[in-house]
C-alpha cells in the first residue's frame, strides 16, 4: 500500500474507485497566499467553475516546493526524473459542489514534466531554471521562466511546532482540497489526489518578483498569509471529464 492510503478518514468524499495512477511527493513547501479582487480571477475561469472565497475574499496562492518520487504506477523512480523543485500560482473552485485547486501556472525544472502536464492533463506547465536548497534552517527558492523572464524567489524559514489545520479555519480552507480542474478546447476535467492531512508550520518568509505580472493580477493591500510544510505522500488517479469531449478534436 502506498503510504498516502495509510490515512483516508480525512477526506471530504470517497476515495475514487479505480487504482490510482501516480505517486510523488511534494516537500518543503511554502503557501504564501494574498488577498486579490475576486473579478480579476473570475475572469480568467471557464465557464462551469465558480471560485470560492473565504470569508467573502478571493486568494490567490504562491507554493514553491520540491517534487519527488515522481513516477507512474508501477515503474520505478528514475534518475533526473523524478526529483525537482517546482513553482505554483493557483486559486480555490468548485465544480459540481466538490472543491478543488485551479492553476494559472506551473513552473518546473523538468521539460519532461512540463511536456506531459500540457499534453496530457492540459495544464499550464512552463520550462524555468530553478534551486531549491536548505541552509541552516533556512530554505532559498529560486525561479526563472526561460520563455518570457518571469521570476520568482524567497527565502523561508519554519517556525513553531506543527499543527493541523482545523475545519473552518483559513488553512484548512486553502490547503485540505483534494481535487485539481483543468480546461482546454477538450473539455472541463478533474484529477482526484489523495494524501495525509498537511502537516503546517508558522513561517518568517522574505519574497521577490513578477510572478503575477503575466497574468494581469494585483494583490491588495495587507500583508500575505504564509505558512511552511515539511509535506505530503501523494497519488494520484486518472482524469475524470466532466462535460461531453469535442469529438472533433483528439
Amino acid at each position: 500500500m502506498h503510504p498516502a492510503l495509510h490515512h483516508t478518514s480525512h477526506r471530504p468524499w470517497p476515495l475514487p474507485p479505480k487504482p490510482w495512477s501516480w505517486r510523488q511527493s511534494w516537500l518543503d513547501l511554502a503557501f504564501i497566499h494574498h488577498r486579490v479582487e475576486a473579478s480579476k480571477l473570475e475572469a480568467l475561469l471557464p465557464g462551469g467553475v465558480e471560485l470560492d472565497r473565504f470569508e467573502g475574499t478571493a486568494w490567490i496562492g504562491l507554493v514553491p516546493f520540491r517534487m519527488a518520487g515522481v513516477m507512474r504506477r508501477p515503474l520505478p523512480d528514475l534518475p533526473f526524473f523524478s526529483t525537482f523543485p517546482e513553482l505554483n500560482v493557483r486559486t480555490y473552485v468548485t465544480v459540481d459542489g466538490k472543491p478543488g485547486v485551479w492553476f494559472f501556472s506551473l513552473d518546473a525544472a523538468s521539460r519532461a514534466v512540463v511536456f506531459g502536464g500540457r499534453n496530457f492533463y492540459d495544464l499550464p506547465y512552463h520550462v524555468a531554471r530553478m534551486r531549491h536548497r536548505e541552509t541552516e534552517g533556512w530554505h532559498a527558492f529560486s525561479s526563472l521562466r526561460r520563455r518570457d523572464g518571469t521570476s520568482f524567489e524567497a527565502r523561508f524559514r519554519p517556525q513553531g511546532d506543527p499543527f493541523f489545520a482545523q475545519p473552518g479555519t483559513f488553512e484548512y480552507w486553502a490547503t485540505e482540497r483534494y481535487c485539481l480542474y483543468s480546461h482546454s478546447p477538450r473539455g472541463l476535467a478533474r484529477v482526484e489526489v489523495h494524501h495525509a492531512p498537511w502537516p503546517l508550520q508558522r513561517v518568517e518568509m522574505v519574497t521577490e518578483g513578477n510572478l503575477l505580472e503575466p497574468l494581469g493580477i494585483e494583490v491588495l493591500p495587507g500583508e500575505p498569509v504564509c505558512h511552511f510544510s515539511t509535506g505530503v505522500h501523494v497519488v494520484s488517479y486518472g482524469r475524470e471529464w466532466l462535460a461531453p469531449r469535442n469529438p472533433s478534436i483528439a
